[in-house]
């Protein structure tokens, strides 16, 4: 799914039953390294305003593709080559996609 209003492309695969060590990978495409950086600081930033902090965190100085591992789901943070040349949506094609749609934010 493409969020229209920022032109970020995310895909939620349920793994659950695929893998033993997390439910839900989420798969987004950020279009520069300085844009995947800001992504995973986004992420990181509002889920620990929630009370969550990754477990690991890894390739945020190259930004090519970004992991944050909370645990229960993991973030996978791409430019448009790495994911294309990787194609976890391909690798784990038996694993069935979930609806997402993005927080409405209020000014």
């Amino acid at each position: 799914m493409v969020d229209s209003k920022k032109g970020i492309d995310v895909v939620l695969l349920d793994v659950s039953k695929l893998l033993w060590i997390t439910d839900v990978f989420v798969i987004v495409t950020g279009t520069s390294n300085r844009h995947v950086q800001s992504l995973a600081d986004d992420v990181e930033v509002k889920l620990r305003a929630e009370g969550r902090s990754p477990l690991r965190r890894e390739g945020h100085r190259e930004a090519e593709w970004v992991l944050l591992d909370f645990g229960d789901f993991v973030v996978h943070l791409f430019q448009a080559a790495t994911r294309e040349y990787f194609s976890l949506e391909r690798l784990w094609g038996d694993a069935p996609r979930l609806e997402w749609e993005p927080a409405s934010i209020e000014a």
